[in-house]
């Protein structure tokens, strides 16, 4: 089992705070200031990546306006892929800058590439790990580039099979890939929350013995959080400067306050998680003064008999266990006994005759 890859010295796995990953996509909306902006807005909010998309139109499909082309539903209705991914793509001539930038505010940068001339780009670079997005989990070219790296490899598998899972995997570890992250992820834009299907992390994690996290597509962040509940150990979420602005991704995507408070609340969802482990807390044992014990109730005179009348099981807890309560009724007081006292053994009168 690969209990945890690495990334820029950050472990990433079962055990460790979860690996949060801010995604620009097309919320640049086209302008070079904008990306750089949410590299910032990405380093402010507590992300431990930022990721960039790297392709252009003519490298992801063809300029071509057949009804095979045009997009039939969901956000982007009615344009063609060449016109979406024109209007989406980062620059290849902003990665050197961008990567410059987030490297020197100290943030990780990496990317998803979505063909094999992507990677050699990127290998310029020197990005330290790749992203295989969920639609190019059937190309095995494009995974076997990536492995041959020996980068970690984070694979989403969005619309794939337990068998094209299976074949993606199997490629990348013969091509050399070590350290390999699924992620789960529904690729619907925006995804529906009660389509999230959050259980299948569990699941993957059971069947694969490497991390998995979660790309999420909901417009907000209770999925998010959830996830971190079921073992998510990498989370991928979209980041716009606004959501007024009209971008391409802005409706699956986190406002920078947002995203700020989604990298909280998911540190502090995994500290929740604590350790698979029954025993008292810190803060628990200074509660404990409030747990059950005996008390005496009432006045008792010396060789009086106990009752549940004048003994009773009550909180503070500085008398003897409640447990001992059924042995004790019915004996008698060593001594006289005040109202308030807390109970204890030795109160006990032995009566048992002398020899």
């Amino acid at each position: 089992m690969v209990e945890f890859i690495n990334i820029n010295g950050r472990q990433i796995g079962k055990g460790y705070p979860p690996y949060i990953v801010a995604e620009i996509s097309a919320n640049h909306n086209g302008r070079l200031s904008h990306a750089i902006e949410l590299i910032e807005k990405a380093k402010e909010a507590g992300a431990d990546a930022v990721k960039l998309q790297t392709y252009t139109p003519d490298t992801i499909t063809l300029n071509h306006r057949g009804p095979d082309f045009i997009i039939q539903s969901g956000l982007w209705k009615g344009q063609t892929l060449y016109d979406l991914y024109q209007k989406a793509h980062t620059p290849w001539e902003w990665h050197g800058e961008l990567i410059s930038h987030a490297r020197e505010i100290g943030l990780t940068v990496f990317s998803s590439p979505f063909d094999e001339t992507a990677v050699d780009f990127l290998e310029t670079f020197d990005v330290p790990a790749y992203k295989i997005a969920s639609p190019e989990i059937v190309d095995f070219n494009l995974i076997r580039k990536c492995a041959q790296t020996g980068k970690p490899l984070i694979i989403s598998t969005g619309m794939a099979t337990i068998e094209e899972i299976n074949e993606a995997l199997s490629i990348a570890k013969q091509s050399g890939a070590k350290e390999i992250v699924l992620l789960h992820c529904v690729s619907a834009y925006p995804t529906p929350v009660e389509e999230s299907n959050l259980s299948t992390i569990s699941f993957l994690s059971e069947k694969f013995d490497i991390p998995i996290g979660l790309s999420d597509h909901t417009s907000d962040s209770l999925t998010t959080i959830v996830s971190v509940g079921l073992g998510a150990a990498l989370i991928e979420k979209h980041i716009t400067l606004s959501r007024k602005n009209n971008g391409l991704d802005d409706a699956f995507s986190l406002e920078p306050s947002e995203f700020k408070e989604l990298t909280a609340s998911a540190q502090l969802a995994f500290s929740a998680l604590g350790n698979l482990e029954v025993k008292l807390s810190k803060t628990e044992k200074e509660m404990l003064f409030a747990r059950r014990s005996l008390y005496v109730v009432a006045d008792i005179q010396k060789g009086e008999v106990f009752t549940k009348q004048n003994i009773r099981s009550i909180r503070p807890n500085y008398g003897v266990h409640p447990k001992f309560l059924t042995s004790i009724i019915g004996k008698r007081a060593r001594r006289t006994l005040c109202k308030g006292e807390p109970f204890n053994l030795n109160m006990i009168k032995n009566d048992k005759p002398k020899k």
